[in-house]
């Protein structure tokens, strides 16, 4: 995912995340690597900046925050804590930036993934079009269209 994030020139900060971006488990995958009372080991690791945006990845609560990701008062939920908050652009951009290249590796790995949820994820990347830029959304509708 790493050499993806990095084909899409973003910075280093969300590659970093994107290595590590189911540390603590994900909504979507329960088992992570560390717990979250280990967070401090992966800001050794990798700093804080890319931890935080590894937890916010790890804490998104999908079918709340999803839906509104895109939309500059869409409400995020953390669904370790339960706390709703608005989470600024840029937040929301490296989001939607490591959301699509975990769920684009995966379309390109395993074709049944692809078959089973490709509709799914074309409508969802759809919503977080105003989010991406111009290569990441290439590769969407070439995978997916």
């Amino acid at each position: 995912m790493h050499a993806k994030l990095s084909e899409w020139e973003t910075g280093e900060t969300v590659r970093l995340a994107g290595l590590c971006h189911a540390a603590y488990g994900t909504d979507g995958f329960a088992t992570g690597l560390l717990e979250l009372d280990q967070r401090a080991l992966l800001v050794e690791t990798i700093g804080a900046d890319a931890e935080e945006l590894v937890y916010r990845y790890a804490s998104c609560d999908r079918r709340f925050s999803y839906p509104g990701l895109a939309e500059p008062d869409g409400l995020f939920r953390d669904r370790f804590t339960g706390k709703e908050f608005v989470p600024a652009e840029p937040t929301r951009r490296d989001l939607a930036a490591i959301t699509v290249a975990n769920e684009l590796d995966l379309v390109r790995v395993n074709p049944d993934f692809a078959t089973e949820y490709g509709a799914g994820l074309l409508a969802l990347f759809t919503r977080f079009r105003p989010l991406l830029e111009w290569p990441m959304w290439q590769d969407v509708t070439d995978l997916l269209a």
